[in-house]
């Protein structure tokens, strides 16, 4: 559905005159059904990718294309459910009313637009503010009301940008349900976050970029079997385990707890016998998740 062709994007500086490059020689490519995960540090790219992706960008150089269309066609003719980073609203707009304008802008029918709305502020829990002022809201609730926006309308492709900044847990629990809601074989989800738990619960694959290019693309078909994971370990009982996991080494002032630095499938080996051998195990889990030491390798290197 969405292709990046060696796209790149290059500003020039007004103050230095010089040329800053946010954005080089990216391929990706995008298809219906999945939800795709952008991750990087500040200033590498994800901004402007999405910029490029939604057409208020043009590429400096190669291309981007929505099914075979330029940006900018594309979202005239189709839409796109987009929420923004930041969440900007007249003040003086009141809840209700916002998602009504919202609504018409998203090209729902008139006739369904009263129940389109409603439904909408039922999902994100926004009933009891309908009548409050943009200005009056809270950070979360804000973000609630943009997100809104994003789910107004029936979109093939859908943009999150930061969509769980300011909310609470209770909230960002319940965007991860929200995105499973969305998930459909004809749409597109393209997720932009620097929570990195998120994007490996909700995403299929995370793009990471850095210093303006495609660093790698982390999916659950490339995970890697034979790459060091630092595991936490903890069983019943203080026995020494040195024996069945050579390297093992206490967690001070946690008795039975370990920290095992293994792959996959040693670790895996190494725990069997452990448990053969009679030890009970309460707990096995990583201390990073795939995703976070995939990311801190790539923007290392």
């Amino acid at each position: 559905m969405i292709r990046f062709a060696q796209a790149g994007k290059t500003y020039r500086s007004l103050v230095r005159r010089r040329e800053i490059t946010a954005l080089a020689g990216l391929d990706l490519e995008i298809a219906r059904g999945e939800v795709v995960g952008i991750a990087g540090p500040n200033g590498a790219g994800k901004s402007t990718l999405i910029s490029l992706l939604l057409g208020f960008l043009a590429p400096s150089e190669g291309s981007v294309t929505l099914e075979g269309l330029a940006p900018r066609r594309y979202v005239e003719r189709h839409g796109v459910g987009y929420l923004t980073e930041l969440v900007n609203l007249p003040g003086q707009w009141r809840v209700q009313d916002a998602l009504h304008r919202l609504a018409i802008l998203a090209g729902v029918p008139a006739a369904a637009r009263r129940g389109r709305v409603a439904d909408t502020m039922a999902r994100l829990g926004i009933e009891e503010h309908a009548t409050k002022k943009i200005k009056q809201l809270s950070k979360g609730n804000l973000q609630r009301v943009g997100l809104g926006q994003a789910l107004l309308g029936e979109f093939d492709l859908v943009v999150l940008d930061e969509p769980t900044h300011g909310l609470d847990p209770v909230w960002t629990a319940r965007f991860r349900d929200i995105v499973v809601e969305l998930r459909r074989p004809d749409r597109a989800i393209l997720i932009a976050s620097h929570n990195l738990d998120e994007l490996e619960m909700l995403a299929d694959r995370v793009a990471i970029l850095d210093h303006g290019r495609l660093q790698r693309v982390v999916g659950h078909a490339t995970e890697a079997s034979d790459a060091s994971v630092s595991w936490r370990l903890v069983l019943e009982g203080d026995d020494d385990i040195g024996a069945a996991m050579p390297g093992a080494v206490p967690i001070a002032g946690r008795p039975g707890s370990w920290r095992v630095l293994a792959p996959r499938a040693a670790m895996s080996r190494q725990l069997a016998a452990l448990l053969q051998s009679g030890a009970i195990l309460v707990e096995c889990v990583p201390e990073q998740g795939r995703l976070a030491s995939a990311f801190r390798e790539a923007v290392r290197q």
